[in-house]
């Protein structure tokens, strides 16, 4: 019998590429999560990793067994998840725009493939509907944007946003007054904006407001103003300025996952691979 927490510290640390942040993973020791990859090698007696330096990658027997305890492990969680609560559930999920239209719903179709009499209720809105609802007791999970230095959170990330102009047709940055695109009222992302424009004694106007994150990527590559955006909703037609263009960063914001204070077992193991994905995306933008 293959033991499962052998095969989950095995899978994370082929999907974290290393054992420092696989350990982290697993809430586990570097050296234990070492120990344990050793043991599952001698249970099937094969070297399943390559280890050179701070670089690991499987071997052909590792890549074989990868799949393989993917699913064993999707099982098992399937299988406790039954268990705890037989009708299946539902958790019901809010994130915001640009994780929606990022990898985030390859994720949420692969668990939910993998929790079938789970129903999934997602919901992409602004970071403030989410936290207010999520407050409400409208949600069982959120993802959200906030101003850095929040507390009480699943886990936290910072985030990199960037005022953007179009590549093709660059807004004039010494306008006498800043034509701006954003989402409605009450967003973070535009509340900081008109607070630095406001800050530094500029001018500024509405030139573009949209609830749909596509509908400002679009207004921004089409020279209609200028946007902040996060790392990950910035396109190939668009243009960063920087403090030599007149524009320095505005204040630091985060990511933060937070969960209801009656979180199911499900809605914590969703949880968890949120948590995972969003510090892939960090360690690949660092």
């Amino acid at each position: 019998m293959l033991d499962l927490e052998l095969l989950r510290s095995f899978v994370s640390v082929v999907e974290a590429g290393g054992f420092t942040r696989a350990s982290e993973r697993v809430h586990r020791t570097q050296s234990t999560v070492s120990q344990q990859i050793k043991r599952l090698e001698e249970d099937v007696g094969q070297v399943l990793l390559h280890r050179d330096g701070k670089d690991v990658r499987p071997t052909e027997a590792g890549e074989r067994l990868l799949s393989y305890a993917r699913r064993l492990l999707a099982l098992a969680e399937e299988a406790r998840d039954v268990l705890r609560e037989p009708d299946g559930g539902a958790v019901r999920l809010g994130i915001p725009e640009d994780f929606a239209a990022y990898r985030l719903a390859k994720l949420l179709g692969a668990f939910s493939r993998s929790h079938p009499n789970l129903r999934l209720d997602v919901r992409a809105d602004q970071s403030k509907n989410l936290a207010r609802d999520l407050e409400r007791g409208e949600l069982d999970l959120a993802l959200f944007k906030r101003e850095a230095g929040g507390k009480d959170a699943v886990a936290v990330w910072p985030e990199e946003v960037h005022w953007v102009t179009s590549k093709s047709h660059p807004v004039d940055v010494n306008a006498p007054s800043v034509p701006l695109i954003g989402f409605p009222l009450g967003c973070l992302y535009r509340a900081g904006a008109i607070h630095a424009l406001e800050s530094a004694g500029r001018a500024w106007h509405m030139s573009y407001m949209s609830s749909s994150l596509a509908g400002i990527q679009a207004a921004v590559a089409a020279g209609m103003g200028l946007s902040i955006l996060s790392e990950m909703s910035i396109q190939s037609d668009h243009r960063v300025l920087t403090a030599k263009d007149g524009f320095a960063p505005i204040n630091k914001t985060e990511v933060a996952l937070m969960a209801a204070p009656n979180a199911s077992s499900a809605t914590l193991r969703l949880a968890d691979r949120l948590a995972e994905f969003c510090e892939d995306v960090q360690a690949k933008a660092a």
